[in-house]
């Protein structure tokens, strides 16, 4: 089974059978999942569904190396944080892998990278080395060969012009900005978008105070003028992303798929529409563990998209009763 041969997954059959194989040879080949499958019982002997698969908790990226073999990464990514706080890292051993999820799933959302003029309004992520957020943008930019697509670290001004320069002459445009860049574009540079895509990556990163997925669309469709926002779903600890067009429903490419677990019993799948913690299973992770419990509450439908609607905190990861959300 060789790394590549993810992006051409089909069906769901082929998803699950995909899935098994690269548990059994995570668990064989990395020291980190297999200590901590171990300690759950769970082998390769007796993993036979999704469901049976052990989900290892994202914090473990703070204080582990956690890679499937061996070898030097070609990059490291690594998440933000608040001053004093761990932050994770993710060992990546070939960076070709996530330049082929990222493009990929672009196309497979969005179509064509060539079609588009890049905007990307990502300060807090500019300002720092090792986001894997920059890496993907930055490639996305050169990938559309547009030569009006760039970053604007604090030239808000000349956004809103490029902005409506790009309207005027109707070429097809995303603009791509972390939550609170994007809410101080919409509240001080208000301006009409009829051929731009709005898409937020989350974050108010301490500069704005943090508020309900719906407020703040709510906010940015007003500033644009637009019907709905977009928004991507990714971290530091995987190689792939999931996209809503709206709504705040999201969808994964064919190679990622997205699980609830019950709050009370973190080894237990919740069943559709309920809320619990979001499992992730990232076969891009190929070279580091691609089945992931991250710290974010959610739901899933019987169409797989899912809802993102907060985070565990760390109360709530002792075991406090989330069914009120």
């Amino acid at each position: 089974m060789g790394p590549y041969t993810i992006f051409d997954i089909a069906s769901s059959t082929e998803f699950r059978s995909t899935a098994l194989k690269t548990f059994r040879l995570q668990y064989q080949n990395n020291s980190v999942y297999q200590k901590f499958c171990n300690l759950l019982g769970k082998t390769d002997a007796n993993v036979h569904s999704l469901e049976d698969i052990p989900f290892l908790p994202v914090e473990f990226f703070k204080s582990k190396k956690v890679i499937t073999g061996s070898g030097i990464p070609d990059i490291l990514f690594t998440s933000s944080g608040t001053t004093g706080s761990k932050t994770s890292t993710h060992h990546v051993l070939d960076i070709s892998i996530y330049e082929i999820s990222f493009r990929n799933t672009f196309k497979f959302f969005y179509g064509p990278i060539t079609d588009y003029c890049i905007l990307a309004l990502l300060p807090s992520y500019l300002d720092r080395e090792g986001s894997s957020l920059i890496y993907m943008v930055e490639d996305l930019i050169k990938q559309s060969n547009h030569p009006d697509s760039g970053f604007y670290l604090y030239d808000t001004d000349g956004l809103r012009k490029k902005l409506e320069e790009l309207e005027n002459s109707s070429s097809k445009t995303l603009l791509i900005g972390v939550s609170f860049a994007l809410l101080d574009l919409a509240e001080n540079y208000p301006v009409t978008l009829k051929n731009t895509i709005v898409m937020e990556t989350g974050g108010m990163k301490g500069r704005r105070k943090e508020m309900m997925r719906q407020e703040l669309h709510g906010i940015l469709k007003k500033g644009f003028e637009v019907t709905s926002i977009h928004s991507e779903y990714g971290m530091t600890e995987l190689l792939s992303q999931a996209y809503s067009k709206g709504d705040g429903i999201f969808r994964t490419p064919p190679w990622m798929k997205i699980l609830i677990r019950e709050t009370e019993d973190p080894l237990t799948v919740q069943s559709y529409g309920k809320t619990g913690g979001i499992n992730v299973i990232d076969l891009a992770n190929v070279n580091s563990c691609s089945f992931i419990a991250t710290q974010d509450l959610g739901k899933i439908y019987p169409d797989d998209s899912f809802e993102v609607l907060g985070r565990f905190d760390h109360s709530d990861i002792r075991g406090c009763n989330l069914m009120v959300l």
